[in-house]
């Protein structure tokens, strides 16, 4: 049977902590950023930790899981 091809789009935007953690980046941060708040602005420059309910998904495109 062949490997399994991993999803281009999520290895992209995805990436796995050393404790198996997947770490993503927050939405609304690429333009239209002259009206948003110094601090909102500063809070969606840091990365998120995935939802526990979507971990088996995105594992499932990585091929982790």
């Amino acid at each position: 049977m062949p490997k399994m091809k991993t999803n281009s789009g999520a290895k992209k935007r995805f990436r796995v902590t050393g404790s198996g953690k997947i770490k993503r980046a927050k939405a609304y941060h690429r333009h239209l950023l002259g009206r948003k708040a110094k601090g909102r602005k500063k809070e969606l420059s840091k990365n998120a930790v995935v939802h526990p309910s979507d971990e088996h998904r995105i594992k499932r495109m990585l091929n982790l899981a």
